[in-house]
């Protein structure tokens, strides 16, 4: 979805006046609407969210039959806001179709007040006062940043994340926002679709463990609350396959792969009661998703249950058009049928629908399935009861960008770096000496949030070398140079730093930016290289063929190897890189993606010990660009690499590299070292719904206290299709002190085994299995277990 931030203008709007307009409002007769105060049940997911209201219902009934059918489609539109200048929300093009009753909602739109001022010309100068709703991409956090999605899978702590999405909810809501476009959980295998940086990685049960909880940090146990907002599953479905990697392309792919591998994601956020959905811009079986009926109706809703309302992406009914499906009114027509029920932006449902009506193309109840559904979204989060419960002046003074969220986002941010080298235990590093602090991205505090960080306070980021030293105070001499820009190309440059994201660039000759640098490095003791990806190298429409670090780092890295100096690579990154040769010269490399807010802050943590890494790699990282599309659960072909991963002739392997990955799924180092007991089993044999437990001991047999995520994966030997050759079933993490140990125990029951088999039939089916238990989904411990029905 494409992002653009509109700034409002507006009178200053008192709390006094606000708190006027609640009352007046919650008094109007045509809206009169009382809510049972009570606390939420104990219920998740669709019965919690979705729970039958009669109240509702009637309410809803009483207001449609009250509609026109221009007020209906309008119900269905979600318009670009354009811009206001002061005082002339109602005037301007936008405030008159609000007046009017031709939008249902509106979108990355900052501010209370602004907001507040919207609402204001919605209930008060439209006919039936319907209020709008108020949407934004919230996608790791508000104002607060936490590092990019796929930094925070990294920290395989689903309440931690859930903890993410709870406060990104609660400053979004003190601004007025009471939607999200979250969470993505397009599942993806191939790095060089950039927008693998806003999801979960490449498999299907850790991706689905966190969709739920965002859905519920988001949602938390009543959506009436004014700190909580309405979630967006997106993209619906199968975005993250597209072909070459390559952002909005073609999607084909067979059932068997969809259900088992891809759409478990997207299954998990309904399951936990997602209340909208968003429709990818891809095809799926020929046809674009947002005018596919399978889709959008027959699995979305009959075959998962899903309850709430899908939105297009940014223009994708009119998209369909360059699909070659049809004109703007064919495809209005289809994507109405198929089961969209809100247009973002392109306005074919507000300029058609009508004309379709009359001419028997749509019905008035596929028109009104869609109507319901607003209105039950905006029933819900309350605002019939209070559309100005967003609006609070108190909250947005008080609840945004708090010491205790930074404190928070400081903490996470260090849970979701990864360690991929530690030669000669360099790291932790000493707190004394000098370091020199080199790089394009040391001191770039605009490049630290990442993509898609819509609401962030960039000039309140803290950069590396500011975080460097506010933390080590005069303990430690930094030294800084910028030792190369981020790329040769000025024009690329200028791509990777888009919406504000300043590069700094440097227009002196390369040869004394590198001088400059390695003069810096040959007075230090310790060279730490901040280097890797800007802020929009990764993203929307951030596709790249070769995901190495550009020339000009690779040269300014060979230049400071040569002073022999010891080497930290500090790496960001919003996607798996081919690191071959960083991973030879770097000493030490920590993947810090990018972290957010608090960055400068969390990597000192991390660099200086206080906080030991613990992050695990939520993807594959790829040797080269040629494996892609790479991923840990792959099928045995007939002809298998041997378990060397030495080249054989006549094998299913390359004949220049290794098929393994350079770092693998779930791997991630410690300053301090794990062991894995062997897996002990209660039964070998197991019958039915028995349960099967399995545990590992795992000891700190190193000198420092951490954390390790212990891994669960399962192969189902013999299938009637071909089964992968290990698949993620659980994990846990756990803290252990030096040298202390502790016994894991995993229980298995049938449902872990089940899977979609040729007829489309979720089931198990009985035989032997492989447990293995491990840290990462290379190096696993290996017990068989013979399972019968």
């Amino acid at each position: 979805m494409k992002t653009k931030i509109y700034l409002f203008v507006f009178c200053f709007v008192s709390l006094s006046t606000i708190q006027a307009q609640k009352s007046k409002y919650k008094n109007s007769i045509e809206h009169s609407i009382k809510t049972e105060q009570t606390k939420p049940d104990l219920a998740t997911g669709k019965e919690l969210y979705f729970k039958p209201d009669p109240k509702m219902d009637k309410f809803i009934d009483d207001l449609m039959s009250k509609m026109t059918l221009e007020e209906k489609i309008g119900q269905l539109n979600l318009p670009s806001a354009g811009d206001f200048k002061t005082g002339q929300a109602q005037s301007s093009d936008i405030g008159k179709k609000i007046e009017e009753g031709k939008v249902g909602g509106l979108f990355n739109i900052k501010g209370v007040e602004k907001i507040y001022n919207i609402q204001k010309v919605a209930v008060e100068k439209s006919r039936l006062k319907i209020p709008l709703l108020f949407g934004m991409d919230v996608i790791h956090g508000y104002v607060t940043n936490f590092p990019i999605p796929l930094g925070l899978a990294s920290s395989w702590d689903i309440n931690l994340i859930e903890q993410t999405a709870r406060i990104a909810a609660q400053e979004a809501t003190a601004d007025g926002i009471c939607w999200t476009f979250s969470p993505m959980v397009d599942l993806s295998r191939d790095p060089r679709w950039g927008r693998v940086a806003e999801g979960s990685g490449e498999d299907a049960y850790l991706g689905g463990q966190i969709a739920k909880a965002m859905v519920h940090g988001y949602q938390g146990n009543d959506l009436s609350e004014k700190n909580t907002m309405l979630s967006c599953v997106k993209h619906y479905a199968l975005y993250g396959a597209v072909e070459a990697g390559r952002d909005y392309n073609t999607v084909d792919m067979s059932k068997l792969r969809m259900y088992n591998e891809y759409f478990p994601t997207y299954k998990a956020a309904v399951d936990a009661g997602a209340g909208s959905a968003m429709a990818s811009f891809n095809e799926v079986d020929g046809i674009p998703a947002t005018g596919n009926r399978w889709l959008l109706t027959d699995v979305l809703r009959n075959q998962w249950g899903f309850k709430g309302f899908v939105v297009t992406d940014y223009t994708g009914i009119n998209e369909m058009v360059e699909h070659g499906i049809g004109d703007l009114e064919q495809v209005s027509v289809l994507a109405l049928k198929a089961g969209i029920d809100l247009d973002m932006v392109g306005e074919g449902f507000l300029t058609t629908l009508k004309k379709s009506f009359d001419e028997g193309k749509i019905l008035q109840s596929e028109i009104d399935r869609a109507v319901r559904l607003i209105l039950e979204a905006k029933y819900r989060l309350g605002l019939f009861e209070d559309p100005y419960r967003y609006c609070d002046l108190n909250r947005a003074k008080t609840e945004i960008y708090t010491l205790k969220n930074r404190s928070i986002a400081r903490s996470v941010s260090s849970q979701s770096m990864v360690l991929l080298k530690n030669a000669n235990e360099l790291l932790p590093l000493k707190q004394t000496g000098t370091i020199a602090v080199i790089g394009p991205l040391a001191n770039n505090p605009e490049n630290m949030p990442g993509t898609w960080s819509v609401a962030a306070n960039h000039t309140e980021t803290v950069s590396l070398l500011n975080g460097l030293k506010e933390t080590m105070g005069e303990k430690v001499n930094f030294m800084y140079a910028k030792g190369s820009n981020f790329d040769y190309n000025a024009e690329l440059e200028a791509r990777y730093t888009m919406f504000g994201k300043n590069s700094y660039r440097d227009i002196r000759p390369v040869d004394q930016i590198i001088k400059e640098a390695v003069e810096v490095a040959d007075k230090a003791d310790v060279i730490i290289a901040a280097l890797g990806e800007a802020s929009e190298m990764s993203g929307e429409c951030s596709s790249r063929s070769d995901i190495e670090i550009p020339q000009s780092q690779k040269d300014l890295l060979v230049a400071l190897k040569k002073t022999g100096k010891p080497i930290v690579l500090v790496l960001f990154t919003g996607r798996p890189l081919v690191l071959n040769q960083e991973k030879e010269i770097a000493d030490a490399i920590l993947n810090v993606w990018f972290p957010g807010s608090e960055a400068g802050y969390a990597i000192s943590d991390v660099l200086f010990g206080k906080v030991n890494p613990s992050g695990k790699l939520p993807m594959s990282f790829p040797r080269s660009v040629g494996q892609i599309p790479l991923y840990y659960n792959y099928k045995s072909t007939g002809r298998p690499e041997n378990k060397q991963d030495d080249f054989e002739k006549f094998r299913s392997v390359y004949l220049d590299i290794p098929n393994s990955p350079l770092f693998p799924f779930g791997f991630g180092l410690s300053y301090t070292t794990f062991n894995y007991s062997e897996i002990s089993l209660n039964s070998t044999r197991l019958q039915g719904n028995q349960i099967l437990k399995a545990s590992v001991q795992v000891t700190n047999t190193g000198k420092y206290d951490g954390s390790e995520v212990v891994q669960l994966y399962i192969r189902d030997v013999v299938g009637s299709i071909t089964r992968p050759i290990k698949e993620l079933k659980g994990f846990q993490k756990i803290m252990l002190k030096a040298g202390e140990s502790k016994t894991v125990i995993f229980d298995i029951r049938t449902d872990d085994l089940k899977f979609y088999n040729n007829d489309l039939k979720y089931d198990w089916e009985s035989g032997d299995f492989e447990i293995k238990i491990g840290g990462n989904s290379q190096d696993l411990k290996t017990a068989l277990v013979n399972w019968k029905k």
